[in-house]
């Protein structure tokens, strides 16, 4: 069952201010859930300056930052955007052991579309809106051997236009007609994802039906990208306990894929596929 939150509103006249977040408003609202709020106006990569923090930094520390100059998506691509124009932060979790880890962004996929109205996800964690990628999320492990940590990294394009767009699949809050000042999207956003990473902890089952019930990716024609230059076509039969994505080939044998990069395919004029 979906998470009651406050969600962003609709507005005729979206918000275009990208002015610094408020980081004590941010403390004094999200303090309870998150022990150490971090705020920086620059850095490389949020996700790249918590992956190297020393051990006492807490497992739930927030880095917000309102630029980044080397930030990063899966598969190594870069994702960047103008100052205060997308909602981007990075959480550190140390956990006791990795199991189920590959659902956490998964979980925080749901956690957005919690919120933000209008969203599903595309196998397997890219925030969709009106059918163009409006979020990125990109989960990174350090130290598996002795102090297991992940770190997982958000960025939401808020008021970008379309000249900023990173790419051109890619939409904004603002694009879409939605208006949400950014520290009160930052605030339902994190309550959300400490919502959605409690359940990934206490009650997965749960987690992957509510993932199911927004996952725009079931039932589709897809071509999937495989390592080594493999392509895979078919049709997204479901998604797997764990979160892999299952995938019947024309033959009608069933894959399981627990990573590749989903394209999804649409009939084109004859009969032949291309991508939407």
């Amino acid at each position: 069952m979906k998470q009651n939150s406050t969600t962003a509103h609709t507005h005729s006249t979206p918000a275009t201010d990208r002015s610094p977040l408020n980081i004590e408003h941010l403390r004094s609202a999200l303090g309870e859930l998150y022990p150490r709020i971090l705020h920086k106006s620059e850095v490389g990569s949020t996700n790249a300056e918590l992956l190297a923090a020393d051990e006492s930094t807490p497992s739930g520390s927030l880095l917000l930052s309102e630029i980044q100059t080397a930030g990063r998506g899966r598969l190594g691509r870069r994702w960047e955007a103008p100052e205060g124009s997308q909602l981007a932060f990075s959480l550190l979790l140390r956990l006791r052991d990795l199991e189920r880890v590959g659902m956490l962004p998964l979980a925080a996929g749901v956690a957005i579309t919690d919120v933000i109205p209008g969203t599903s996800l595309k196998w397997p964690n890219d925030v969709l809106l009106q059918g163009r990628k409006l979020c990125g999320i990109l989960a990174e492990a350090n130290h598996l051997d002795t102090n297991p940590t992940v770190v997982l990294g958000i960025g939401i394009n808020v008021s970008l236009t379309e000249e900023e767009l990173p790419v051109a699949h890619a939409i904004s809050l603002r694009l879409a007609g939605i208006s949400t000042p950014r520290e009160e999207l930052a605030i339902t956003v994190l309550r959300a994802l400490h919502h959605r990473i409690t359940q990934w902890q206490e009650n997965p089952e749960a987690l992957m039906a509510d993932y199911r019930r927004v996952c725009r990716s079931i039932g589709a024609d897809v071509k999937v990208s495989l390592p080594r230059g493999r392509e895979l076509f078919g049709t997204v039969s479901g998604i797997g306990d764990a979160g892999h994505l299952l995938v019947r080939d024309h033959a009608g044998q069933e894959h399981s894929l627990s990573a590749g990069d989903v394209e999804h395919l649409r009939p084109a004029d004859g009969g032949n596929y291309t991508s939407s």
